[in-house]
């Protein structure tokens, strides 16, 4: 015999631990977005909640911090259906988002079936998850959510264990290193929001309203820094701001103003050293320090000229 006591696992109606989609369960993923994270493998940070894409809005919109790109999520507490499949394709043009996440209690096999054909069929920056979500308790215990991948991209496990044998938890390690070696020589760039986290940009505000930052990052091979708009905000305000400055800023910045690739960055430019030799931090750290000056120098006058 033995004394330890066993419960039954019950599963709830996700109404119980969310009455309303928007107010409740909504707010909820937003906050514990890192449950979500874990189970799709996707390390993600939220962008926004209720973003407006034309007169709908999307649930969730998350940036993967591997590579900066959106991430989709669309969520229903109720059975998957045709309507939310549709506002997924809508926002998913509106957004440029490349990977979306969509989450209810259950799914219909033709519903199943979409998110494979596009898996499928989409170019290979796409992703597509189904999400089932449940509730369960034992006994009188706190309720807990659980998420389970219906629909994945194919191979997408071999995918998630080559990110994990090439970059490992190193990847974010020396991140982390070298945004502390940044601090280190260059502590004022604090104040300006730059972070000793443990991912590939930092990011500097120079307007509010519209939102623009300047994002500094590192990678591998290649160092860089780019002006984008606020997260989950389109960049055709920015673009009506700069064009008539379009040539000021190309000369004064030495690169093409854009929007160019599917973030609709502006002013995009490269440095050819990354973070794998050591030795080159000082020379990047440097660089993006004259790069931060002199956009800075160039867009502040702009954006003051619009209030």
């Amino acid at each position: 015999m033995t004394d330890v006591q066993f419960g039954r696992l019950h599963d709830l109606p996700l109404r119980e631990a969310w009455k309303h989609e928007a107010r409740s369960f909504t707010p909820w993923l937003a906050e514990n977005i890192d449950h979500l994270a874990e189970v799709i493998g996707v390390p993600l940070e939220l962008a926004g909640t209720e973003v407006a894409v034309g007169s709908f809005a999307a649930d969730i919109l998350a940036r993967n911090r591997l590579d900066d790109s959106l991430v989709l999520i669309e969520n229903q507490l109720e059975e998957g259906d045709h309507g939310h499949l549709g506002q997924i394709m809508t926002y998913l043009a509106g957004l440029e988002a490349q990977t979306v996440v969509w989450i209810a209690p259950s799914f219909r096999e033709p519903h199943l079936s979409a998110i494979r054909w596009l898996n499928e069929h989409t170019a290979e920056d796409f992703s597509f998850f189904a999400v089932r979500l449940r509730v369960v308790r034992i006994g009188e215990s706190p309720f807990a959510p659980i998420f389970e991948v219906a629909e994945k991209p194919n191979d997408w496990d071999r995918q998630l264990k080559q990110t994990a044998s090439t970059e490992g938890s190193g990847y974010y390690d020396v991140k982390q290193s070298f945004w502390r070696a940044f601090l280190d020589s260059h502590p004022e760039f604090t104040e300006l929001g730059v972070r000793p986290w443990r991912y590939p940009n930092n990011y500097i505000s120079v307007s509010e309203a519209p939102r623009a930052d300047i994002s500094i990052y590192l990678a591998r091979h290649e160092s860089g820094i780019y002006l984008r708009s606020g997260r989950g905000e389109p960049s055709e305000p920015l673009s009506r701001i700069f064009e008539p400055h379009r040539s000021q800023l190309e000369v004064a910045l030495g690169t093409d103003l854009g929007p160019t690739g599917r973030g609709g960055f502006f002013l995009v430019k490269a440095f050819p050293k990354g973070h794998e030799e050591t030795a080159d931090w000082p020379e990047i750290i440097q660089w993006m320090v004259d790069q931060v000056e002199a956009y800075r120098a160039a867009l502040v006058p702009v954006f003051e000229g619009e209030n």
